[in-house]
């Protein structure tokens, strides 16, 4: 497989936000998000080839129960479900970090979905090259029904404008998503960027009785790989 990095942190978004976790990160994504904060698995992917068996002893080197195996776009990562089938039998929970768009037979106990939102889009990036393939890919209702129907899910938007609310509630629609399975993230890679979109992102939350999710990562480690 072709692992862009491998490290042991806390889980820094989502429903397990806080909980020492080993990070599988593979390398290579079918989209191009505008906003990446992993180039170096998508625009411009970087990795090493690394055996599932390599991965594992990692994981278990560590003294934490869960992985989280995120990209770039894991489902797309051959031996993907290898993988998960490995981490399960070596007692490990196991998180996948994916955008929804690709379904794959794997072993998860969540499913963290982030579904791309038009804001993604990289209109501007790279003259519109990746723009149409992008729009065109960001979103398969069929994949996600699939995946939220099939495992534990969390739905993870990440917002930029309150803007996006429109079209979040229109996906979550999609799958019957009780407000407590809708995560909301403020977009950015910055502590300041996020303190400032933090406090309106929670009172959409509190409106809508959806979950709030801070980027902890940031706040602790700032904008680094390996966190």
């Amino acid at each position: 497989m072709w692992i862009s990095e491998l490290f042991y942190s806390v889980q820094g978004e989502g429903l397990l936000m806080g909980v020492p976790s080993v990070f599988i990160r593979t390398s290579g994504c079918n989209l191009r998000c505008s906003w990446c904060d992993t180039p170096y698995t998508s625009w411009n992917p970087q990795g090493a080839e690394m055996s599932v068996q390599e991965i594992v002893d990692y994981a278990r080197s560590h003294p934490a129960r869960h992985a989280v195996v995120t990209g770039g776009e894991p489902m797309i990562a051959p031996e993907i479900g290898g993988l998960t089938r490995a981490l399960r039998d070596a007692g490990m929970h196991i998180t996948i970090e994916t955008a929804g768009t690709v379904w794959t037979d794997v072993a998860c106990d969540l499913m963290s979905v982030s579904p791309k939102l038009a804001n993604s889009t990289p209109r501007e990036i790279d003259g519109g090259r990746w723009a149409a393939a992008h729009d065109r890919l960001r979103f398969n209702p069929d994949v996600l029904r699939r995946l939220t129907s099939q495992f534990d899910y969390q739905l993870k938007f990440v917002v930029a404008a309150e803007s996006d609310l429109e079209e979040i509630e229109r996906i979550a629609a999609v799958v019957a998503a009780p407000p407590e399975k809708v995560l909301l993230m403020p977009e950015g890679t910055s502590r300041e960027t996020l303190d400032e979109r933090g406090p309106w992102v929670a009172e959409i939350c509190k409106r809508r009785g959806y979950r709030f999710s801070p980027r902890l990562h940031i706040a602790l480690y700032g904008n680094r790989r390996g966190t």
